[in-house]
């Protein structure tokens, strides 16, 4: 189903622009004389933006003019799918599940995975109703824009923000300390030292070269993601054959170390190694 029709068609223009109306384009930003006088206009706007909500139209067909850029659907089921697997395995699966076992929930940590990924599976729900309601690059946003306003919209979308910035620092460390324990080094020791902190380049290259990737080409992220998820699965079957092969029923003794307490305490950690599916669910 097509929101643009064939006079309306979305004007193409190259990303890269480097004018000041491309990074300032409201009004107030186009001499000193406007900008003076939207300071003074700050309580009425930000009154406005407090109380005002967008609408379907606006959303779908309005701003979509605006972004100058249409997006096209390239991806299919079958790299959603991947994309799903891509976002749990990785740094979550194979760091906090030795560390919620030993700290809290014991052998007990299956009934942690199965809680947390009940509640991944509700957000997914919403997330997809979101992507149904308001069938648009956005999301929460937009949704949230028509439904309760710009200010939560604001909100939401810090939120957003944060959750990739911190889930994307989170994997780039944890790559580091991998690759550390792959050249048989602790953890640490490809770091630097800076007073109390420990800065990691690794960490920045593989940002960036990640970053770099995913605005090449998202069919092209999503043919490499599926390498790197055979590659994980693999080795996942390979650790899963040899811990059966040495497995003792007595390690499954006290299955519940901690009670039902230390279940849902590590049940809310290892909640971060589904933290993806949320936009994979807004991607659909």
């Amino acid at each position: 189903m097509s929101y643009i029709g064939k006079e309306d068609e979305v004007q193409q223009r190259p990303y890269w622009r480097w004018s000041k109306v491309d990074f300032l384009p409201e009004e107030s930003f186009q001499n000193w004389n406007t900008y003076l006088s939207a300071l003074s206009q700050i309580y009425s706007r930000f009154n406005d933006r407090l109380l005002s909500r967008s609408d379907d139209a606006n959303e779908i067909t309005q701003l979509r003019k605006q972004s100058e850029n249409d997006m096209k659907r390239c991806l299919t089921w079958w790299d959603l799918t991947w994309f799903g697997f891509g976002s749990v395995i990785g740094a979550g699966i194979f760091v906090l599940t030795g560390q919620e076992a030993h700290h809290h929930a014991g052998p007990a940590i299956v009934l942690s995975y199965v809680a947390s990924g009940i509640s991944a599976m509700l957000s997914v729900f919403c997330y997809t109703e979101f992507a149904v309601e308001i069938p648009v690059a956005g999301g929460s946003f937009a949704y949230l824009r028509i439904e309760l306003g710009d200010f939560v919209a604001f909100i939401t979308a810090g939120n957003i923000l944060l959750e990739s910035i911190v889930g994307g620092a989170a994997v780039a460390r944890a790559w580091t300390s991998y690759f550390a324990c792959l050249l048989n080094r602790q953890p640490d020791s490809l770091r630097i030292p800076k007073g109390n902190y420990l800065l990691d380049p690794i960490a920045v290259a593989v940002l960036a070269i990640a970053a770099t990737i995913a605005m090449i080409s998202t069919k092209k992220t999503s043919q490499l993601n599926w390498i790197a998820i055979a590659l994980n699965t693999l080795v996942i079957l390979l650790v899963l054959i040899a811990g059966f092969a040495h497995a003792s029923t007595s390690n499954l003794t006290p299955f519940l170390p901690h009670g039902a307490k230390g279940i849902f305490q590590a049940a809310a950690i290892v909640y971060f190694a589904y933290g993806g599916f949320d936009s994979i669910a807004t991607m659909a």
